[in-house]
């Protein structure tokens, strides 16, 4: 697990002058368009939206420029996921990694879509990810079936920890969810700022 979070960190590492660029960029096109529009504004909203724009940049760097150990294409369902050793480095970075790395996918578009329907996510991260795939065959990375079930899988957890706070915010006072939500983005983000550095 160690080794994964390693992963992450040495990602963030090569990904923060991108990532740096864009949210500058982003934050300057929508506080103008806030402004020149007098649209409301909520912090925590705002904050997801970036962090889903960073999100996709870094899942966009991983997809396409991280070195993978590779044992060739595999269209047999199932065939690398009995590859790994529960608790290994290759299990954490292949099986785990995979789910985790699409968990936020579930969860962004859950949100930003308001989506009550698990087949509407499930598509959803079955499209990118078939996408994913094939972009990796044509650019010399290998197509693998398994990585897009554990997609899927990630997806899908992050579907049901959108509907899981959904029904906890029904339970907490508008006020209250804002400020929770924008304590703790802004925490994770300066957290991550930092890292980065």
């Amino acid at each position: 697990m160690f080794k994964l979070t390693d992963d992450l960190f040495n990602l963030m590492e090569t990904t923060w002058p991108i990532a740096v660029i864009m949210m500058v960029a982003v934050i300057s096109i929508r506080i103008t368009y806030i402004i020149k529009n007098k649209t409301r504004f909520t912090l925590y909203e705002e904050l997801l939206g970036l962090l889903f724009i960073v999100y996709l940049l870094m899942l966009f760097q991983v997809v396409t420029e991280q070195d993978v150990i590779s044992y060739g294409n595999n269209f047999i369902p199932f065939k690398e996921l009995t590859r790994y050793h529960i608790g290994s480095n290759l299990f954490y970075r292949n099986i785990v990694g995979n789910i985790l790395l699409f968990a936020p996918y579930g969860f962004f578009t859950s949100y930003f879509l308001k989506l009550d329907k698990k087949r509407i996510a499930f598509t959803l991260t079955l499209i990118i990810s078939l996408t994913i795939e094939g972009v990796q065959l044509l650019i010399g990375r290998c197509f693998d079936v398994d990585d897009i079930l554990l997609n899927l899988v990630g997806g899908m957890l992050g579907y049901f920890v959108y509907k899981l706070l959904d029904y906890l915010t029904e339970k907490m006072s508008r006020k209250m969810l804002s400020v929770v939500l924008e304590i703790l983005i802004i925490i994770g983000m300066v957290f991550l700022l930092y890292r980065m550095m």
